[in-house]
């Protein structure tokens, strides 16, 4: 699947040019709480925290998204599922996927997205 690309430098809030393709992105991670477990996503599921899933400004539902740390190199598949409402975070993951990548205690990260 090709993913449009933001442009350099641009802010995850700001929607790519359709025709161009996303290479990625780097920024702060954060997951979700608790309290938003079985809640409906912006893509019309209920939130699971066990799965592999994330909130980006506007990749596609359904995307598949490699997180990888910056700081360890840790990396997990997501799927983007629900819409991110910041400008401070490039994306906000499942605590199944924070686990993984071990940013549970620290609430937040560095990372870089990549297509997957």
């Amino acid at each position: 699947m090709a993913l449009p690309m933001a442009p350099v430098g641009a802010s995850a809030q700001q929607v790519p040019d359709s025709q161009a393709t996303w290479a990625g992105e780097s920024g702060t991670a954060s997951y979700y709480g608790n309290w938003h477990q079985g809640k409906r996503t912006a893509g019309g599921t209920r939130f699971d925290q066990r799965m592999l899933t994330a909130a980006h400004a506007w990749l596609p539902f359904g995307s598949k998204v490699r997180v990888t740390v910056l700081g360890t190199g840790k990396s997990v598949i997501v799927t983007i599922t629900d819409r991110l409402y910041s400008t401070r975070r490039v994306i906000d993951l499942s605590t199944a996927a924070a686990q993984m990548l071990e940013m549970i205690r620290a609430g937040v990260t560095q990372v870089r997205l990549e297509p997957f």
